[in-house]
């Protein structure tokens, strides 16, 4: 059984692991300082940012997280970001000063495309990328995406043509990575080209550029010549340099023949980007993501905001083992004869209260934090809530604290390293659903008839009021 002591014992394990976590942060960002180079090179990698999505600030610490995984790996180039001019202040300083980046500022590219009918608002200032060709002060550019997770240096790549990307769809080249040549008239071309309202099928920069170079699909496959000289010409890329992720997830580890295994890419749904706590271990390679960060751009922004919530929960639990009694007093005084309405008010206030048990932690911990703090917190945050109500309205806090079980009995299941393939992995997720189902249906009834029950929630007067024992865990 589950015990107030238990749930501080875990929570001061939590908190040491949260102020340990700070330290090596700054330790971390001050040794990324002094590595960052600002000389100047004869080519570059490159990525965007812009404003004006819901999730601007989570791809801003995706492109930092990207600029120093570059630096860590001493990359021969010069590192570029392309923003647009409403880019917060705070944040440019943030990646010249502090990541070594050189931030070239741009105006947002307007898009004509955004009334198709299969328009996706999300991509509407991804013409930005087309200022990648505006970089005529380099030889080469490797153009990136965000959620590009570097396993090793490509700088191989700079020796690539005037254009090269990698096709993950037999058919369509990807738009997260590629090489090209920077020129002048290419781009202008380019912006004509957008004006003019070329054929794009998806309106973004992947329909664009995928239609500007239609035949790459018929060029050579790109080999680095031994003399290291640069190659002219397009030419297609080793599906090496963009390991989609969710060919991992099928064998559950990397047999990609084509090129060396350099480059992971995330192209799947967008609230299951590696940089959000809550998609590890859902998605496994999430973790290795922030592995990365961990050790290059640390978390020092969000610990401030995780300590404030381990010690808001502290205190609730400290409320309710101190002030016990006097809540369940304060939450049953009323008349002889209770009216309907009151115990409709009160059945609803216990259904909402156990709702917002866990939904309410999920909400308010910060998105980009480590997987392991980020569901040991929410851990944290829906038992003190469901110990909350529990105490409240009277309810056994066992079938309340179930979920929070199945939760971390999934995410055991689900983080579990040793499975032969991701079909062994998907099967053994199933039967665990299956055996858990029945557990928690007779929890979600038991607690039901706890709610609909009158004699949970009512303490007729004359009758002797509960001690602070009388409120069972279960």
């Amino acid at each position: 059984m589950m015990s107030f002591n238990g749930v501080f014992r875990i929570s001061a394990l939590l908190f040491v692991l949260v102020f340990a976590t700070a330290v090596v942060d700054e330790s971390v960002a001050e040794y990324t300082k002094m590595k960052t180079k600002t000389s100047k090179h004869r080519n570059a990698y490159a990525s965007m940012m812009y404003m004006g999505t819901p999730r601007d600030y989570e791809f801003y610490v995706a492109t930092r997280v990207l600029i120093r995984s570059l630096v860590k790996l001493n990359v021969d180039a010069d590192l570029v970001v392309i923003a647009s001019r409403d880019v917060p202040v705070r944040w440019v300083r943030a990646l010249e000063e502090e990541d070594g980046a050189k931030v070239v500022s741009v105006d947002n590219v307007n898009n004509p495309y955004r009334n198709q009918s299969n328009f996706d608002r999300r991509f509407k200032l991804t013409l930005n990328k087309l200022y990648a060709w505006s970089l005529t002060d380099y030889d080469r550019v490797v153009m990136l995406d965000a959620d590009n997770l570097f396993l090793q240096k490509t700088d191989e790549l700079f020796q690539c043509g005037q254009f090269c990307a990698v096709f993950i769809n037999p058919c369509v080249f990807h738009t997260g990575l590629f090489v090209l040549q920077p020129s002048k008239r290419v781009f202008d071309d380019m912006m004509n080209e957008v004006r003019v309202g070329r054929d794009n099928p998806d309106g973004a920069d992947q329909g664009f550029i995928g239609s500007y170079f239609p035949d790459l699909l018929n060029q050579p496959m790109f080999y680095p010549p031994s003399n290291s000289s640069i190659l002219d010409g397009n030419f297609r890329l080793p599906l090496g340099y963009q390991m989609d992720a969710t060919y991992y997830y099928l064998r559950l580890r990397w047999s990609i023949p084509c090129g060396p295994n350099s480059v992971i890419t995330f192209p799947g749904a967008p609230w299951l980007k590696p940089w959000y706590w809550w998609s590890w271990p859902i998605l496994p390679l999430g973790l290795q993501w922030h592995e990365q960060r961990r050790h290059t751009l640390g978390y020092g922004a969000e610990m401030p905001l995780v300590l404030i919530q381990i010690l808001l929960y502290l205190g609730i639990l400290a409320m309710i083992r101190l002030a016990r009694p006097n809540l369940t007093k304060l939450s049953h005084r009323r008349s002889e004869k209770p009216t309907a309405s009151f115990h409709s008010a009160l059945k609803l206030g216990a259904f909402w209260s156990i709702l917002a048990a866990y939904v309410l932690p999920f909400f308010i911990i910060p998105t980009t934090i480590h997987p392991l703090l980020g569901w040991g917190l929410y851990l944290l945050g829906s038992s003190t809530f469901s110990f909350l109500a529990s105490t409240v309205f009277l309810l056994p806090l066992l079938p309340l604290l179930l979920p929070s079980i199945g939760i971390l009995g999934a995410l055991l299941v689900m983080a579990f390293p040793f499975y032969s393939d991701g079909v062994v992995r998907g099967l053994f997720i199933f039967l665990y659903a299956f055996c858990a189902a029945p557990v928690v249906w007779s929890a979600a009834v038991r607690t039901a008839a706890a709610i609909q029950s009158s004699a949970s929630f009512v303490v007729k007067s004359g009758e002797t009021l509960p001690s602070s024992r009388f409120n069972k865990w279960c």
